[in-house]
């Protein structure tokens, strides 16, 4: 590629995040507006991030006009913990957690044989939405994720049990969106949606948005466990004969530790990340999280089920 025709291309790229970043914009404001309590699902993973500086430079120079809600595995990465605590106490932002394990001592929920607790968040997630009375649920994820996410819609309408159904979903034209719902009802909303993880990591790079440390390549012991390389942590231990080695690693997404992979990587700037995934053929998804392999419809029925 010329030169010239190397500068026009990153000028595409430019405007296309411009062009997403002014439709997210529009969306974070319509939510507020149509909403009585709306509240940001925040993780410290990247979609979040970025869902939350859209945030505030949606509602600039006023604060983020909501709070932000942790469905916490208690299987965290603590690096990520560790972001999320930091960036709300920079922000003055309100912070709830949603605990799985308060959810399990509780009865509301019972440990999973394999340990893996991300189906084990719908419950708290759900209780927390209740208990707070919140309308409309903002959340990081994309379309280019996995197929059912794909099926949504950017306002979508969860019934009085949280329950997802991909056959009654409303037409949004051009930019409009219906955020209406009747008492026990909320919308999940999805600024996201027509993103792709290379338009996040483009995102992150152009506005130096900063991320988790784990996000880039960087050396830590892991085993080889189903196609997937597995740090061992205290939730992921390695087991008996399991050779453990050190490898120069990095996440693209950063879920339950027990069932999220790394990839071998060496990109350790927003560049090189950029890079990176450019050149790969499989989703963050696909690639590193061992409960969306159990079936196609995985994730469809843990969204029919009120998942997020």
């Amino acid at each position: 590629m010329s030169a010239t025709a190397e500068a026009a291309s990153g000028l595409d790229r430019e405007a296309a995040l411009t062009d997403l970043e002014d439709e997210s914009v529009h969306v974070l404001r319509e939510v507020v507006a149509t909403s009585d309590r709306p509240v940001l699902l925040f993780s410290g993973g990247k979609d979040s991030i970025v869902v939350l500086h859209l945030a505030r430079k949606a509602f600039w120079p006023g604060r983020v006009p909501f709070p932000v809600l942790h469905v916490d595995t208690g299987h965290n990465f603590p690096e990520v913990i560790a972001f999320r605590d930091r960036t709300v106490a920079e922000l003055g932002l309100h912070l709830e957690v949603a605990s799985v394990q308060e959810a399990i001592d509780a009865g509301r929920v019972a440990e999973r044989p394999d340990g893996v607790r991300n189906r084990l968040q719908t419950t708290p997630l759900l209780d927390a939405i209740a208990a707070h009375r919140f309308d409309a649920v903002i959340g990081g994820a994309r379309r280019d994720e996995e197929k059912a996410r794909a099926k949504e819609r950017v306002f979508s309408v969860r019934d009085e049990f949280g329950r997802w159904d991909p056959r009654n979903q409303r037409p949004e034209l051009w930019d409009l969106y219906n955020g209406r719902h009747r008492p026990g009802e909320h919308v999940r909303v999805f600024p996201l949606s027509n993103w792709t993880e290379l338009d996040v990591w483009g995102y992150i790079r152009r506005e130096g948005v900063a991320v988790p440390s784990i996000y880039y390549a960087h050396r830590r012991p892991v085993v080889r466990r189903d196609g997937m390389l597995v740090a061992v942590t205290e939730f992921t231990p390695a087991a008996e004969g399991e050779p453990v080695s050190v490898e120069s690693v990095r996440y693209r997404t950063v879920g339950d530790a027990t069932c999220t992979g790394a990839v071998a990587s060496t990109a350790a700037t927003p560049d090189e990340v950029v890079a990176e995934v450019a050149r790969s053929a499989l989703t963050e998804r696909g690639a590193t999280r061992a409960d969306d392999r159990s079936g196609e419809a995985a994730m469809e029925d843990r969204k029919r089920e009120g998942y997020f």
